[in-house]
C-alpha cells in the first residue's frame, strides 16, 4: 500500500467537489453545499488563490483531500494556517492517511515559520476529536465562533448604521 500526498491540480476539481459533498453529508449539512465544479476550479486554482489544496491517494486512487489557507496572528506577529477541510473517505480511515495529510500541512507551517495550525471540528464528531487529541492538538474552548453569511452578510454590508 502506498499513500501519496500531492498538491491538488485543476483536473482534481470534480473529485474535490465530490469529497466536499461527502464531507457535508457526514457533517449533516449536505444540502448546504452550493458550490459546483466550476466554482472549485475558478477559485481554488486561480492565480494568487488564497486557498491551497492537497490530494491524498492510496495506490494512485484519490481517498481524501485537505483545503487550507494562511491566516495571521496579531498576538504572535506571525502567519498561521487555517485548515478548512480535512477528509478521508470512510472506508480508508484508520490507515494513517489523515495523519499524513495533516502532517504535510504542519510541515508547511513550520517551513514557513507559522505560529499555529488551527481548525474547527463539530462537537459531536468524536472520532475526529479523538484523532486530534491523539496528535497533541487541544480545543480552544474559550472561543465562540461566529459567522455572517447569506442575507445577514448582505444586509450588514449594505447598512449605514
Amino acid at each position: 500500500m502506498t499513500i501519496e500526498i500531492r498538491p491538488a491540480r485543476p483536473e482534481d476539481a470534480q473529485q474535490i467537489l465530490d469529497f466536499i459533498i461527502e464531507l457535508a453529508v457526514y457533517e449533516r449539512a449536505g444540502n448546504e453545499v452550493i458550490a459546483n465544479v466550476e466554482d472549485i476550479r475558478r477559485t481554488l486554482f486561480a492565480d494568487n488563490a488564497p486557498s491551497r489544496a492537497l490530494m491524498c491517494l492510496k495506490d494512485g486512487q484519490p481517498i481524501g483531500y485537505a483545503v487550507y489557507f494562511y491566516s495571521y496572528s496579531t498576538w504572535l506577529g506571525r502567519n498561521g494556517i487555517y485548515l478548512e477541510d480535512l477528509y478521508i473517505t470512510p472506508d480508508q480511515r484508520g490507515i494513517g492517511a489523515g495523519r499524513r495529510l495533516l502532517r504535510e500541512i504542519a510541515r508547511e507551517a513550520r517551513a514557513n515559520d507559522c505560529g499555529r495550525l488551527e481548525w474547527s471540528v463539530l462537537d459531536w464528531n468524536q472520532p475526529a476529536i479523538d484523532f486530534y487529541n491523539s496528535i497533541g492538538a487541544r480545543p480552544q474552548n474559550e472561543w465562540v465562533r461566529y459567522r455572517l453569511d447569506g442575507d445577514a452578510l448582505r444586509e450588514f454590508a449594505e447598512s449605514n448604521g
